[in-house]
């Protein structure tokens, strides 16, 4: 396996020697749900801009969730913003080491601190994604997937190598589930592992039907996208006849969509009945 990363990896931003343990923290956060792709230029140039935490806190919430850009799940973004705050004003601008620590943080939960841990710091710890989810089902037990399981961080800390070579084994289990032991699809010509329970049973099916792909046209999530858009797009707050023209199929899911983007802190009403991202709106007296 580790042989097989050194010559395959793919070339990541922030797998690159000299990235910090925020940086990484930043790429955990916007990954979640997120292609590669998609993520690595919203990334370079977030890090660009705002390269530690004290200096994504200092910026405004409309300033994080224009630099979010269409990367989806905004929320992700207004969590990351109160992350650097906490680290910067709770732990001296320094991202925390410890898994129990990295968990107090917002918008912080078992994978993402386990992947801090682990790349940021080189720690022998489990990291569990739906990507080493599968690669384990696959090559020790014989399944096609497997849902989620209170087993999976022991099963995967039993296969880590000591030492060093722990952080490096846990990210080619990713790289492998990634880009060879696919969902669907796999290239299993060019795994590199010589026993595959999986493959040595004939490749059984899954036992439960394949999961249909998340829809997002006509959802309220692209909805609020539309609105985000506009407000992103605007140098300050907008009327209401502005949001009702980005979102005209269904008057009823655009005003949810609206409502919920209140609810969520991303956006705010002014005192006039205008909207705008969070922070932009004028105060309220």
């Amino acid at each position: 396996m580790l042989g097989w990363y050194a010559r395959e990896q793919r070339d990541l931003p922030w797998r690159r020697p000299g990235v910090t343990p925020w940086q990484i923290l930043v790429s955990e956060f916007m990954l979640q749900q997120t292609p590669v792709a998609r993520v690595e230029p919203v990334w370079r140039d977030w890090v660009r801009r705002w390269p530690t935490p004290s200096a994504t806190a200092a910026a405004s919430p409309a300033d994080v969730l224009r630099a979010w850009g269409r990367l989806g799940y905004p929320r992700r973004a207004k969590r990351l913003h109160e992350c650097a705050t906490v680290i910067a004003t709770e732990h001296d601008d320094v991202v925390p080491a410890d898994v129990a620590t990295l968990l107090t943080l917002p918008g912080v939960g078992a994978y993402t601190a386990r992947a801090v841990a682990c790349f940021a710091y080189g720690q022998r710890v489990p990291v569990v994604d739906t990507n080493v989810r599968r690669v384990v089902a696959r090559v020790v037990h014989g399944r096609a997937d497997a849902p989620p399981s209170a087993h999976d961080l022991d099963e995967v800390a039993a296969l880590l190598p000591e030492g060093d070579d722990a952080p490096r084994f846990s990210a080619a289990l990713m790289e492998l589930g990634a880009t060879v032991c696919t969902a669907r699809s796999p290239k299993c010509p060019n795994c590199p592992l010589s026993r595959c329970a999986w493959r040595a049973r004939g490749f059984p099916p899954a036992d439960a039907p394949a999961r249909r792909p998340q829809r997002y046209a006509g959802t309220d999530r692209q909805a609020r996208g539309a609105l985000l858009e506009v407000l992103r797009t605007s140098e300050g707050p907008v009327p209401k006849a502005r949001l009702d023209l980005a979102w005209t199929a269904d008057t009823a899911q655009r005003d949810r969509a609206l409502d919920s983007l209140l609810v969520d802190g991303l956006v705010e009403q002014t005192p006039d009945g205008r909207f705008a991202l969070a922070g932009e709106g004028e105060p309220r007296p």
